[in-house]
């Protein structure tokens, strides 16, 4: 087994890099196709007594402070503290967020330690301070319950209340009471913390994410499903549309100006809307959000690309660049459960998150579903096979599953003891070629189930592609590059090294995160997925 050179030269954005491994290399030459953006998701949002707005990103397990003049961000807080799925601030101007995958509940006041609140609550979401200084959080998605959070991190959180139907991105109101989104119930309701009694304000919501009040009094909530931002009267519960956005919306917040600024995931971005006019204005957007697995499909020459964005499905032009939206998620009558992994044969598209553990079939020239399956422990890819059924590489019971049947019922262990089962390629006769990123292994399964390794050794193998004349194309995430290797021989060739692959894992997911995607067109240029810098990169032969 044979490397080549790891010698790699990037120049205005483009790398140029020497493949090695024998006596024909060949020099290859690496460009941006589709630019990268500063967020991994962006959900929360808060304004400080100065002026300063600050972004979460749960994915990308970090806290930005944000330039809304000039449309930038940076760090604020990093890793892995930096989770926020919410930011509140306190009347001392203390800052405080929730790590919603860890469970976590963080605070610091001005440029001081982080200081961790609270612990095992996990899908912490949203929290809010009240006038006295006093901090309520609650738990959504992977819990439902409201608690106290004592500001010193001594006294373990108080549960007020629970079953609540996801009580989301809440605010105190002028009369020292909760408001917020029920995202389960389409509605708007009123929390006497006190005394643990729930009133709804105001209904007819369709996923209803967020809310916060103006300094007069108004209420104003953010319809995800919908892409709305909505003012509501909290005494009457009359409602009047401000901004027609789009879906997505996660969260909001308004300044001392009564100015809004609204987040949106699938976009990855943040919008400023004026609430008498309803006009918006983009703070800073992304033309994708946090991009995962791909797949290469070429016709009559021209190479698409399909790509699982976690919060949108969305297609690329394979010459040009254009980004072309398909669905995205949480938007009224799509389905869509957080796309990570996407793999396209014929006709069809297949979406995989080990999130959710979902794999979705999708006709590749219509966009509408086929098929959505669930209960899989972690599905990190999944390929369709000539008979019409799937074989699914599931992390969580290490094993490459064949699915058939009506709603594919019928699941079988085509081979078990996987270490880090993550990409698959189809291969000829019912056989499939899959990486095993803890394992540092690429694989051939045959129909029967029997496995031969063709390379080994590897640092975190992710995505996996066949090229047109029969070898394999795979992101060694761990050592930054793309190599190919002869399924017969098992020797490695380096395509391109020093990429911006390998966004570390946010604290309390999986070791593997977002898959770093590949893929090949007919005339053999590759394209690989950024998860680092939200990107999408071609290769070609020089």
């Amino acid at each position: 087994m044979t490397r080549g050179s790891a010698l790699c030269a990037a120049v205005a954005a483009t790398f140029l890099c020497t493949t090695g491994g024998g006596a024909s290399a060949q020099s290859h030459e690496v460009t941006k196709l589709v630019p990268g953006s500063a967020f991994h998701g962006v959900h929360g949002l808060g304004i400080d007594k100065s002026g300063r707005l600050f972004a979460g990103s749960v994915a990308g397990a970090a806290l930005y402070e944000v330039d809304r003049v000039n449309g930038t961000a940076k760090i604020a807080v990093p890793s892995p503290e930096g989770m926020a799925d919410d930011i509140a601030f306190a009347p001392d101007g203390t800052m405080a967020w929730t790590g919603f995958l860890t469970g976590d509940l963080y605070a610091r006041k001005g440029d001081g330690p982080v200081r961790k609140l609270a612990s095992g609550l996990p899908g912490i979401n949203s929290l809010a301070f009240r006038k006295d200084g006093r901090l309520y959080a609650t738990q959504v998605f992977l819990g439902d319950a409201l608690y106290e959070i004592d500001v010193e991190g001594i006294e373990p959180p108080r549960k007020i209340m629970e079953k609540m139907g996801g009580l989301n991105g809440f605010e105190f109101g002028p009369d020292d009471r909760l408001y917020g989104p029920l995202w389960f119930k389409g509605q708007v309701a009123r929390v006497d913390v006190d005394k643990a009694e729930l009133s709804v304000v105001a209904d007819g919501f369709k996923v209803p994410a967020a809310v916060n009040f103006d300094s007069k009094g108004n209420l104003f909530v953010v319809d995800t499903a919908l892409g709305q931002l909505v003012r509501i009267d909290p005494k009457s519960g009359a409602k009047k549309l401000v901004a027609q956005l789009k879906p997505s919306l996660d969260n909001l917040a308004i300044d001392d100006k009564d100015r809004i600024f609204v987040s949106n995931m699938a976009d990855n971005g943040i919008q400023e809307v004026d609430p008498e006019t309803g006009s918006a204005r983009q703070v800073i957007i992304g033309k994708l959000a946090l991009p995962g697995g791909l797949a290469v499909v070429s016709d009559g020459g021209k190479d698409t690309i399909y790509l699982a964005d976690v919060f949108a499905y969305r297609t690329i032009d394979g010459a040009t660049g254009e980004v072309s939206e398909s669905a995205r998620m949480h938007a009224d009558g799509v389905t869509l459960d957080y796309p990570m992994s996407a793999t396209a044969k014929g006709d069809h598209v297949i979406l995989s998150s080990w999130f959710t553990g979902t794999v979705q079939v999708i006709d590749r020239k219509t966009g509408k579903t086929i098929e959505m399956l669930h209960e899989f422990k972690a599905p990190h890819d999944a390929v369709r096979l000539d008979d019409g059924s799937l074989l699914v590489n599931e992390l969580g019971s290490k094993s490459l599953l064949r699915v058939s049947g009506e709603h594919g019922k019928d699941r079988t262990t085509v081979i078990g003891d996987l270490a880090g089962p993550v990409g698959l390629a189809a291969g000829p006769a019912g056989s499939v070629y899959l990486t095993e990123a803890f394992a540092g292994q690429v694989s051939k399964v045959g129909a029967n189930g029997e496995k031969t390794v063709i390379a080994k050794d590897l640092k975190g193998p992710e995505g996996i592609a066949l090229t047109p004349d029969g070898r394999l194309v795979v992101a060694e995430v761990g050592a930054r590059r793309i190599i190919q290797i002869d399924p017969q021989q098992g020797s490695i060739t380096e395509i391109a090294a020093n990429l911006p692959i390998g966004l570390p894992a946010a604290p309390g997911g999986l070791p593997s995160n977002i898959p770093t995607g590949v893929g090949v067109g007919a005339s053999g240029t590759i394209y690989f997925s950024s998860d680092v810098e939200n990107a999408v990169y071609k290769v070609t032969r020089k």
